[in-house]
């Protein structure tokens, strides 16, 4: 086989990986039969939208409810309610549809299906602040887990102690209906507990859980949090909470499956792809490294494939900021495994969200390729330099390197795929 162009090859895996986890692919054949009573749909996160409108084409019968996405994430909807709201920073529209949400489920009765579709991202876009703490207080701890290099199950666990919707309590208000959430799993290991923060399925971290985190990364403000923390009145109801007895939850589309579509692209063009796992975590640059010497080592010694193949990853890692760069952990990975390869001959790398945002910026995530040092130098630009001042974006940006897609309206995590070429294309 040739790859003639790898970074068309890369980006048809990042492509084929978007499409599999489409919510007018995966939502329909998951969908509950009709119930005696009411069907209210609710949900929340960047793919929500998306699932309502493929709910609303394939039901037959009635139909009322709100969800709730990203800024630039809307689909229009006939039955349900969209709105729209803030992330990675909640904001008030977020905190007025979480209070709108948990009416609505708490005003279900037993003959009635409350339909909650949940992907990632609905941590930040439903927040309803628990009793004595406000939207600020959520918001300044939010941007400090954020800053922090904190982990997406350690931010989740923070937020659900801090909610009034979140670690179950949606499922509790709805009780005693039957509750069926169907989500896209964007977080390693796909726990039900984690995603959005799992505001319909039991919760097993606690208030001292969430206090130790605060602690791990020195976060010592607001006051207000501190406090509600330690006076940790009201857990979050646990396995076995009898309220929670008539709650399913569906995962209809997860990273894996992404990853084994993107795997099905690189096999029909004779490339074997090897996979790292679908849970990474860890510092970006960390994580880039560890994958920069098994990309030298597939190059070299063609274990544990022989070129040409893809090295394919998902999960979350996180970046500890200290610099003042334009950043997102893609862009940070992609540029520390830069500096990692130093130029490699036949290696290229693509890695992006597959939300459509990374981080917070207005790319998916970008394109590295063998001569990118050797472009940045001649420019002028040091990429060690922009690593250390967390600056992925400006870097690939400069190069005109960057992934840009645009809104998914899917969320199954961030994707990473390093090709490595034959031995007799590695000059090309």
């Amino acid at each position: 086989m040739t790859t003639a162009d790898p970074h068309k090859l890369l980006t048809d895996m990042l492509n084929a990986a978007i499409a599999s986890a489409q919510p007018a692919i995966c939502v329909p054949p998951q969908l509950p039969r009709r119930p005696k009573g009411r069907t209210i749909v609710v949900g929340a996160g960047k793919a929500s939208a998306a699932m309502a409108r493929a709910v609303e084409d394939a039901w037959d019968g009635p139909l009322e409810g709100l969800v709730v996405t990203q800024h630039g994430y809307r689909v229009a909807c006939k039955r349900i309610e969209i709105v729209e709201a803030s992330h990675p920073v909640p904001d008030a529209a977020g905190e007025a549809a979480a209070r709108r949400i948990l009416d609505l489920a708490s005003s279900a009765r037993a003959d009635d299906l409350v339909l909650c579709l949940i992907s990632g991202g609905g941590s930040a876009l439903m927040p309803l602040p628990a009793a004595g703490l406000t939207l600020k207080d959520k918001q300044a701890v939010n941007r400090a887990l954020l800053r922090s290099g904190a982990t997406i199950g350690e931010m989740n666990c923070v937020r659900k102690h801090l909610s009034a919707i979140k670690g179950g309590r949606l499922a509790a208000a709805a009780s005693p209906a039957r509750l069926v959430t169907l989500l896209i799993s964007d977080v390693p290991g796909d726990s039900p507990s984690v995603i959005a923060s799992g505001p319909t399925v039991p919760d097993p971290t606690t208030f001292a859980d969430a206090r130790a985190i605060l602690d791990k990364y020195g976060i010592d403000e607001p006051e207000a949090v501190l406090a509600h923390l330690r006076a940790a009145a009201g857990e979050t109801p646990k396995p076995g909470d009898p309220r929670l007895a008539t709650s399913e939850t569906i995962l209809v589309a997860t990273p894996q499956m992404a990853l084994e579509a993107a795997a099905k692209v690189a096999r029909g063009q004779g490339v074997t792809p090897v996979m790292l796992g679908d849970a990474i975590e860890g510092e970006a640059r960390d994580v880039a490294t560890s994958h920069a010497g098994l990309a030298r080592q597939v190059a070299a010694h063609g274990r544990p494939a022989r070129a040409p193949a893809v090295l394919l990853s998902g999960g979350e890692t996180t970046v500890t900021v200290r610099g003042k760069g334009r950043g997102g952990r893609n862009a940070e990975f992609l540029l520390a495994l830069a500096v990692a390869l130093d130029g490699a001959p036949g290696i290229f790398a693509l890695a992006a969200d597959t939300d459509g945002v990374d981080g917070t910026e207005d790319n998916a995530g970008a394109l590295l390729a063998p001569d990118s040092l050797a472009r940045a130098a001649a420019a002028g630009d040091d990429a060690k330099a922009r690593l250390a001042d967390n600056d992925g974006y400006g870097f690939f940006a400069a190069l005109g390197d960057l992934v840009v897609t645009g809104p998914t309206l899917t969320n199954v995590n961030d994707f990473r795929a390093i090709l490595i070429r034959e031995p007799d294309e590695r000059a090309t």
